[in-house]
């Protein structure tokens, strides 16, 4: 009986399974395309038709980065910023969704209406005001300039927000100060373990974006061995000599560390998002 259910649920699926199979088909072949890139030369990433296999220039385009750029230092900054983007996020983040979410004080609900308009601005309007506060505080060419202004995300705040509502019973919180626990004692050793779905989340979305972020860096860095894995590889291209093989590569390194991030927390990812949806 169970066969023949499961045979008929495949009969009346199979076009939605072929459908999200060629999507991710399409979605994938970049991919497979940036690493049969890094292993061939120029010459060949130029040929008619293109490699569709892996070539054996790998070391040679990997010695080219290394020699064009400060790769490692670059990668280590990436690595270093986008932690540091993560880290502070889910403590700010964290913090002010649960003060919205369970206290009570005046202009709260404006106050949470002007961090949500927030969002609806679009991002290119932040480049000149950021740059000047940058300037004024003399951090540019400095790592902190990007990680620091976006801390408290709007939608962080929402996030946490809509999920210490229904996570964090208002009871519980009452209860431990009436034992005499401290308000940060309350959100460190209460708050901060269920708010863990939502948190797990945030940071993962976080740590990608902070990880993809082009347009911060080439406002504020100007030393290359400054610069993060993004706006390094792009420093690399010029209009009539750009090492496209080597460029390849490092775009592969720097595609890596996500490929695994997500492989290993995709589930996480979908979790932390349903649930506060469901909720």
């Amino acid at each position: 009986m169970k066969g023949d259910l499961r045979s008929a649920v495949f009969v009346t699926s199979w076009p939605a399974y072929l459908i999200v199979a060629a999507g991710a088909l399409i979605m994938l072949t970049p991919f497979y395309f940036m690493f049969v890139f890094a292993t061939h030369s120029r010459t060949e990433i130029f040929n008619l038709p293109p490699p569709l296999w892996f070539g054996d220039h790998l070391i040679d385009n990997l010695t080219n980065l290394t020699e064009r750029l400060p790769l490692w230092h670059n990668l280590g900054w990436s690595i270093y910023v986008a932690l540091a983007s993560t880290l502070l996020t889910l403590l700010f983040c964290s913090m002010a969704g649960y003060a919205f979410a369970l206290f009570e004080f005046r202009f709260k609900r404006s106050l949470f209406a002007l961090v949500m308009a927030t969002m609806l601005l679009p991002s290119f309007m932040n480049m000149i005001p950021t740059f000047m506060i940058m300037d004024v505080l003399g951090w540019i060419d400095q790592h902190r300039a990007l990680y620091i202004p976006g801390a408290a995300s709007a939608f962080g705040i929402f996030l946490m927000r809509q999920f210490a509502l229904t996570a964090v019973p208002r009871e519980l919180i009452e209860a431990a100060r009436m034992d005499g626990c401290g308000e940060f004692a309350i959100y460190w050793l209460i708050v901060l373990p269920l708010l863990r779905p939502a948190l797990g989340t945030l940071g993962l979305i976080t740590f990608i974006a902070s990880w993809n972020n082009f347009i911060g860096p080439l406002i504020v860095m100007r030393s290359v061995e400054n610069y993060t894995l993004p706006l390094a590889l792009r420093s690399m291209q010029s209009t009539t000599n750009t090492e496209w093989g080597a460029l390849m590569a490092g775009a592969a390194i720097a595609t890596i560390p996500l490929m695994i991030l997500f492989a290993v927390s995709s589930r996480q990812l979908i979790a932390g998002l349903t649930t506060g949806a469901v909720k």
